[in-house]
C-alpha cells in the first residue's frame, strides 16, 4: 500500500511539474505582432516594419550552470575579445523593454556628443524698470531639455533676481514642446513653473527639492529664497517676434543626463530624447545604418521600451558593443552612463548586492508587467576574479518578472563563479542630485538688464 501510495504521489508530482511549462508553452507558442503602425501623414513614405520571430515553445531544457531554460528566454554571453559563452535562441525576437534605452543613449552620444547641454531661454517683450524691480510685459520660456525640474526652475529664479526682476506684470508664455517635472504637457509645464518661482505660490515639493540640492550641494542657504512673481496668466504660444533674450540656462552634460535617465529608466526622458533623434523610425535607421544591425532583427514602437518593441539578443548585443566603443571614444566607460548594481541608486540597486558580488555588474535592465504576458530584461557587462569581463544579454518574457529576474541573477552568478567569482570594476560613485543639477546660467541681454 505504501509503495502504491508513493508512485501515486510521483505520479501526482510529476503531472503537477508538467501542467505550468506545458501551459507556459502553448501560452508562449501564440504569434505576438506588433501593432499597425501609422504613416506619418506629412510624409509619403511609409514606414516598412519589420517583424522578428517571437520565441517558439521548446522542451525544457538544463543549463550548463545549473538552473532550467523553458523556451522563453533568448541568452548571448560574450567574451570582450567576441568568442560565444553560452547561446540561446539568440536570433529570436524577444521584448527588450527598457533595456531598448541603450540604443537611445547610443545614437544620443553619436548625435550630440557626451558634453551636449540642452537649452532653456528667458525672453521678454516688455520694458525694465530698475527702480520697482519691474519687467512690464510678459515673461517667456522655450526650450527641450528633457531634466528640468524644480531645482532648475529655482535656479532661474535666483538668477533672475540677480538682474533685478523680482516682478512681471504680463503673462508666462510658454513656447511649445518646453516641459518640467517630466511632464508631457507644455500647459502643465508652464504652470509648474509660474508656481515654482514665486516664494508665495511655490509648492512644497519645489521647497523641498531646493534644500536637499543645497545640501548635497554643501551650498550655503541663503536667507532670503529667490521668488519672481508673475501676474498675469500662463498661455503656450511661440516665442513672439522682437522678444529679447534675458537668461541662457543649460542643463548638465548628456553624460550626466543618461546616466539619471538610464539608472532610475526614466520613460519620459527616453521618449523626449528620442524625439530629438527622430522618433523610433530615426532610432531604426539609425541602428540599420551606423550599427549595422539588420532591419529584421529590430522593430521599435517608442525610444522608452514601453510597448511592444522588438529585438534580438544578438542585435542587442552589437548595440551594446557599439555603446561600448562610443564611450571609449571619449574616454568614458559604460559606469559613466549606466547603473553599477548594488552601488547606483535606481533599478539595480537591490539587486547583486553581496559582498561579493556589489559592483561586479553594469547594465540596464527592462520591465514590463503585463505586455508580451510579463517581460523582463537585463543587458550588460559582469567582471570576475580571472579577470575576465563578459558581455551579456538575457530577455525573458511570457512569465513572472519575480521569477526572471532570480533566473538572470543565479544565471550571472554561475557565469562568475565558473571564473573564479565575482570582482567589482573600478568605480566611485557620485551624487546623482549632483550629476543633474551640474548646470550653467548666464545672462544674455546684460547690456540691457543690469544686475542692482
Amino acid at each position: 500500500m505504501k509503495k502504491q501510495a508513493r508512485n501515486r504521489f510521483t505520479l501526482w508530482l510529476m503531472l503537477l511539474l508538467w501542467l505550468p511549462v506545458h501551459a507556459s508553452a502553448q501560452e508562449t507558442a501564440r504569434p505576438t505582432t506588433p501593432p499597425p503602425v501609422v504613416a506619418d501623414p506629412s510624409s509619403t513614405v511609409k514606414r516598412t516594419v519589420y517583424t522578428p520571430a517571437t520565441p517558439s515553445a521548446e522542451d525544457v531544457v538544463p543549463l550548463p550552470y545549473g538552473g532550467l531554460l523553458t523556451g522563453r528566454e533568448g541568452i548571448l554571453v560574450e567574451s570582450r575579445d567576441g568568442r560565444t559563452q553560452f547561446e540561446q535562441q539568440s536570433n529570436v525576437g524577444f521584448n527588450p523593454a527598457s533595456t531598448i534605452k541603450l540604443a537611445t543613449a547610443l545614437a544620443a552620444l553619436r548625435t550630440f556628443g557626451p558634453n551636449h547641454r540642452f537649452n532653456t531661454v528667458l525672453w521678454t517683450n516688455g520694458r525694465f524698470d530698475q527702480a520697482t524691480s519691474t519687467i512690464e510685459g510678459d515673461l517667456i520660456i522655450s526650450g527641450r531639455d528633457p531634466s528640468f525640474n524644480y531645482e532648475h526652475a529655482m535656479m532661474l529664479a535666483g538668477e533672475l533676481n540677480k538682474l533685478g526682476i523680482r516682478t512681471v506684470t504680463g503673462d508666462l508664455i510658454v513656447a511649445p514642446g518646453f516641459t518640467m517635472n517630466y511632464s508631457p504637457s507644455a500647459l502643465r509645464s508652464g504652470e509648474n513653473f509660474y508656481d515654482t518661482l514665486d516664494a508665495t505660490r511655490r509648492p512644497t515639493g519645489a521647497s523641498r527639492a531646493w534644500s536637499e540640492y543645497q545640501r548635497v550641494a554643501a551650498s550655503v542657504q541663503s536667507r532670503t529664497l529667490p521668488s519672481v512673481g508673475v501676474m498675469g496668466a500662463v498661455y503656450v504660444a511661440s516665442v513672439p517676434a522682437g522678444a529679447r533674450q534675458l537668461l541662457l540656462h543649460r542643463s548638465s552634460t548628456l553624460v550626466d543626463v543618461l546616466k539619471v535617465l538610464e539608472c532610475y529608466s526614466n520613460n519620459f526622458m527616453a521618449d523626449r530624447l528620442g524625439d530629438q533623434l527622430g522618433g523610433p523610425e530615426g532610432l531604426e535607421r539609425f541602428l540599420a545604418s551606423t550599427v549595422g544591425v539588420n532591419p529584421s532583427e529590430v522593430y521599435l514602437a517608442t525610444a522608452s521600451g514601453l510597448g511592444v518593441n522588438r529585438v534580438t539578443p544578438r542585435a542587442m548585443m552589437k548595440i551594446w558593443r557599439a555603446l561600448v566603443a562610443e564611450l571609449g571614444k571619449h574616454k568614458l566607460v559604460p559606469s559613466d552612463i549606466l547603473p553599477v548594481a548594488g552601488v547606483d541608486p535606481g533599478t539595480l540597486r537591490k539587486r547583486y548586492t553581496s559582498p561579493q558580488s556589489r559592483g561586479s555588474v553594469i547594465g540596464k535592465t527592462g520591465t514590463l508587467g503585463r505586455t508580451d504576458g510579463g517581460a523582463s530584461a537585463l543587458v550588460g557587462q559582469m567582471r570576475t576574479r580571472t579577470g575576465e569581463t563578459l558581455y551579456f544579454v538575457i530577455f525573458n518574457q511570457r512569465g513572472s518578472v519575480w521569477r526572471f529576474r532570480q533566473m538572470q541573477d543565479e544565471f550571472v552568478w554561475q557565469l562568475q563563479s565558473e571564473r573564479g567569482g565575482p570582482a567589482p570594476f573600478v568605480y566611485t560613485a557620485r551624487s546623482l542630485a549632483l550629476r543633474l543639477n551640474n548646470t550653467e546660467s548666464r545672462a544674455t541681454g546684460t547690456d540691457e538688464y543690469e544686475p542692482n
